[in-house]
């Protein structure tokens, strides 16, 4: 069976990502907010999940919030005051979906949030910021930030929700979430099929195989000097801190590079087919084969199909997941002969009725039949 992802908004939420420079006063403002989140978080989850296994009682938000304000009248947690109380209120609200979705069995149980693991993140609701002629103020600070706007926010926007992040190589960004007035693109008579692949990113339909950048492989050689100089420094010293740095750039400039190319391949493909078909791949069972989980990981399939349902939602389009037992690989297309094996390293066969195949460029072919089918 086939998966029809297929919505049409008039109005979308979408988030624009920008970076800024703090100056020394918001950078330590932000650095305790980030701390007060956390540990309000961290302790909101240790009274719910005291209170459930020893009363069996759930505890809602409205008490995590009570609690709250018992914390900050308290002399030991009286810091609290200190920042805004909109992104700690947000942290229980997000400790309640948690819950939420625990209870619903759509996710596993809350845990605790490291500080050096976790993403340090604060988010601000319309009343913690002040947004007036392009410049944003956060609560608590007396100038606006200092975004560098790579691209203009839509015309006549009104940000609803600011989230400022840090990551682990020291880059802070700001998340405006704004709400848009769709424009679906124009009906288009092209359909394509995806075969997602190693060795080719993406091999579609009409024979057209994208290539794999392979980023991660590209710069494992930095990577690799960069991790074990960290390796090589004692810990808790300062010299072992800026080696956690250079390691964290390295797998940053990875990471954004692999993303960019991403947003390209996916743009592409929504602009030009009204169908999109896809297998559904199960990525976590391929990462536990050993010899094949690094290629896995830097091919990143699971954000590329992510990339194209949230697309083509925007702009009219259909994507079309094809069941994972589909043997697309080993199907002729012409007779309708299925090869009972047909392992990785055969990239050409033929079948008994004569048809020659390429085995990337048959399965994107039988995957978008497939999903036109459904469709």
């Amino acid at each position: 069976m086939a998966q029809i992802v297929k919505r049409a908004y008039k109005y979308r939420k979408r988030a624009y990502k920008y970076r800024f420079y703090p100056t020394s006063e918001q950078a330590s403002q932000l650095a305790r907010t980030f701390g007060c989140v956390r540990l309000v978080y961290n302790k909101a989850l240790e009274e719910r999940t005291r209170a459930y296994n020893l009363e069996g009682k759930r505890v809602s938000y409205a008490e995590s919030s009570a609690m709250l304000t018992e914390w900050k009248r308290s002399g030991e947690f009286a810091f609290l005051c200190e920042v805004s109380s909109v992104p700690l209120q947000q942290a229980l609200r997000h400790l309640q979906a948690g819950f939420a979705n625990f209870f619903a069995k759509r996710a596993k149980y809350p845990t605790f949030k490291s500080r050096k693991k976790s993403r340090a993140s604060a988010e601000y609701t319309r009343s913690a910021f002040r947004w007036r002629e392009g410049e944003l103020t956060l609560a608590k600070m007396d100038a606006p930030l200092a975004i560098v706007w790579s691209r203009p926010l839509p015309e006549g926007a009104e940000p609803s929700t600011v989230t400022v992040s840090r990551d682990a190589a020291g880059r802070w960004f700001v998340s405006i979430l704004v709400e848009e007035n769709v424009s679906p693109l124009p009906p288009t008579a092209r359909n394509v099929g995806v075969d997602a692949g190693i060795t080719a990113l993406a091999t579609l339909s009409t024979g057209e195989k994208i290539v794999n950048p392979r980023h991660e492989r590209r710069d494992r050689r930095k990577l690799a000097k960069a991790q074990r100089a960290l390796s090589r420094k004692e810990k808790g010293s300062a010299n072992r801190a800026k080696a956690r740095l250079k390691v964290a750039r390295a797998h940053a400039r990875i990471t954004d590079r692999r993303r960019d190319h991403l947003h390209k391949v996916t743009t592409r493909l929504v602009r030009e087919n009204q169908v999109i078909a896809v297998e559904d791949l199960a990525v976590r069972n391929m990462l536990r084969n050993q010899s094949l989980a690094r290629a896995v990981s830097d091919a990143s399939w699971r954000e590329m199909r992510s990339m194209l349902e949230y697309k083509a939602a925007w702009y009219g389009r259909t994507l079309v997941v094809v069941d994972r037992w589909f043997p697309s690989s080993k199907l002729c297309p012409a007779c309708g002969t299925v090869q009972e094996t047909m392992p990785l390293n055969v990239r050409l066969w033929q079948c008994a009725c004569g048809t020659a195949h390429d085995r990337d460029v048959n399965a994107a072919r039988n995957v978008l039949a497939a999903g036109l089918a459904e469709s």
